[in-house]
């Protein structure tokens, strides 16, 4: 094994900081970004929904 306690782990021959700050900073977007990718497709279905309505609404008033 690489390195001989958890501890060791952690501290990555005083690297530690930097690697785990990049490594929660790398998590944090690639979470952040699916959170935006989701409300932004929920809200352009509720869009594309509401489009539909309104013309099947306005094809129904004008037969």
């Amino acid at each position: 094994m690489y390195f001989d306690s958890v501890g060791d782990l952690l501290r990555m021959s005083g690297h530690g900081s930097y690697v785990w700050f990049c490594y929660g900073a790398t998590v944090f977007v690639l979470v952040t970004l699916v959170v935006v990718a989701r409300r932004r497709r929920k809200q352009a279905e509720l869009q594309i929904r509401a489009i539909v309505r309104r013309k099947n609404a306005t094809s129904a008033t004008t037969k």
